[in-house]
């Protein structure tokens, strides 16, 4: 195993389960001091436990910007600073636009999109002593639309254009930040959309490569310290999403919309049905009946 990551301190949001977790776990066996911050405490005690002594916790809801601010600071004295951040905390929600609920909606636009502009914002005056580099994972819908995950796309749309900002922003800090666009990890999120949701499974299988592909949770994670490691702006799980990134003129241009409107007749009035009989928009978090609030993706 490299030590590449020796002495480096990150800061991990969502660490509890998924990307977020299997990222803290490459991280330290690669040298790197972390602390995981998220909103289930017994999982992250357990997990900080597993790591050993670099590893520490913060229970923090990135919604909460006090809060989430004294997590950071509080990381930052027990580890001596902030080198490297991966603000990886993000939820799901079901069902169309005409279809959600409002605070569904908000609830996912204020956990994707406004909890990484948290996140950016305490963690900056460390960053800025570091001259560090900070990864915010977005999504492959970055890029393109589809359909029954509008607050889901809006909201990592435009978590990749805060990025971009920031980034032009604290250039002069010396401070470098990337974007992560990973496809459909297995994780808890796609898992559980697919038991919620029947039809989820072949409305991904239906989408041309590489939408129609799961990918480890390790492999991205292992994307995801290679890009602190190489400070890299742009990390693509599996790296064929890189494509998306090039062609989402076309994919959003009137040549692809006989495609795309076929593709959601097909797949919305199911979807619609589902979501009606399951009764509830948000993601429930396995084993606990709370509303997910950990990561990923698309």
């Amino acid at each position: 195993m490299k030590r590449d990551l020796l002495g480096r301190k990150l800061v991990v949001t969502g660490a509890a389960r998924g990307i977020g977790e299997k990222v803290a776990r490459l991280a330290i066996a690669r040298g790197a001091q972390v602390t995981l911050i998220g909103l289930e405490p017994d999982r992250l005690r357990d997990l900080a436990r597993d790591l050993g002594p670099a590893a520490s916790w913060r229970e923090a809801d990135v919604r909460d910007g006090t809060v989430l601010r004294s997590a950071i600071d509080e990381a930052a004295g027990v580890m001596g600073g902030i080198d490297l951040v991966v603000a990886n905390a993000g939820v799901v929600a079901y069902g169309t636009v005409r279809q959600t609920d409002e605070a569904s909606f908000e609830r996912v636009l204020d956990i994707n999109l406004n909890g990484v502009f948290r996140t950016l914002k305490y963690v900056t005056p460390h960053l800025e002593h570091s001259r560090g580099h900070v990864l915010v994972v977005a999504s492959a819908l970055s890029f393109m639309p589809l359909a029954a995950m509008a607050s889901y796309g809006a909201s990592k749309a435009a978590a990749e254009l805060l990025a971009l900002t920031y980034r032009q922003e604290v250039a002069h800090l010396g401070v470098t930040v990337g974007l992560v666009h990973p496809s459909w990890i297995d994780t808890d999120l796609v898992r559980g959309a697919e038991v919620d949701l029947p039809s989820f499974q072949g409305l991904r299988n239906r989408l041309p490569y590489p939408g129609n592909v799961t990918t480890s949770a390790d492999r991205a994670a292992a994307a995801i310290v290679d890009g602190l490691v190489r400070r890299r702006s742009r990390v693509y799980v599996p790296r064929a999403v890189v494509v998306a990134n090039w062609a989402k003129a076309v994919l959003n241009s009137p040549l692809a919309w006989p495609w795309a409107r076929r593709f959601a007749a097909r797949a919305v009035p199911s979807l619609e049905r589902e979501v009606a009989a399951l009764g509830r928009h948000d993601q429930l978090t396995p084993g606990t009946g709370t509303s997910t609030t950990e990561t990923k993706s698309p």
